[in-house]
């Protein structure tokens, strides 16, 4: 709307307040690259065989989901980081508390779990090939061991940074040992648990796919490998769109449930 002010017809145009939802911020910075990525590929500024254009990229993506090959895909894939993700992850909440609660535990045990943490993932994939094979059981471990060290080091991190305070108000009310920890040390330790559940998550999503390049036959990364052997890099890069896809899902389904836990118990994330 145009408004006249003063004797010189001056207009003015009164300032448009454009409110987008905050989840959609996010999207803009990935659409701008994607319509910059489609308008060089289709210019040639970037080769066709090295880079192909976004929409090239869904339609190898449509073809595969006709044919029903990439849903068996996801879908192998997905139970492979489901299950090494929650193995992992009880392992580590059971190593966590037990190493956080006692001192000789921790002093026993922390030094050594915190050497093999800097073991790169490939480093294990030769080993777990000699002692499991190429199955399923071999995979799946790789993928526990990648989701075990975040979760275990945050979960510790949390119960040895709780305050001594509550701690000792615990004790004025006379909780037992298992009381304490259920009511008083892990709550408090409840955001650093998350933080390392995603973090967790994260790398099993990227182990993942060091367990699909050692022998599988099916998943995503499988996929990846067969458009690399055929020269296809539209489906080497459908590949990789799809796993950032699930892996932001995943994640985003996670911290929506650490978030209403943290809700219950009246705690700001």
């Amino acid at each position: 709307m145009e408004t006249v002010a003063g004797a010189r017809g001056e207009f003015r145009f009164p300032s448009v307040k454009i409110v987008l939802p905050r989840q959609l911020l996010g999207l803009i910075l990935p659409a701008l690259l994607v319509f910059v990525w489609e308008v060089s590929a289709r210019a040639s500024i970037l080769p066709a065989n090295w880079l192909p254009a976004p929409s090239v990229v869904i339609v190898t993506l449509v073809e595969l989901l006709r044919g029903g090959e990439l849903l068996r895909h996801i879908g192998v894939t997905l139970a492979r980081v489901t299950t090494g993700f929650l193995i992992g992850a009880v392992a580590a909440t059971l190593v966590g508390m037990i190493t956080g609660s006692s001192a000789i535990v921790r002093t026993l045990l922390d030094p050594t779990l915190q050497a093999m943490r800097s073991i790169p993932s490939m480093a294990w994939v030769p080993l777990f090939l000699l002692w499991l094979g190429i199955q399923e059981s071999s995979k799946i471990t790789l993928i526990a061991v990648g989701a075990f060290f975040p979760v275990y080091l945050n979960l510790l991190s949390g119960i040895l940074t709780v305050d001594r305070r509550l701690v000792e108000v615990g004790q004025v009310f006379r909780l037992g040992k298992v009381q304490l920890a259920r009511r008083v040390i892990l709550p408090a330790a409840l955001p650093s648990y998350l933080v390392g559940l995603r973090s967790g998550l994260g790398l099993a999503w990227m182990f993942v796919v060091a367990a699909e390049i050692m022998g599988a036959s099916r998943g995503l990364g499988f996929l990846m490998i067969d458009g690399q052997m055929t020269g296809r890099a539209s489906v080497i890069i459908a590949s990789i769109v799809l796993f950032a896809i699930f892996g932001k899902l995943t994640d985003l389904l996670l911290d929506i449930l650490g978030r209403k836990m943290l809700g219950r118990r009246g705690i700001d994330l």
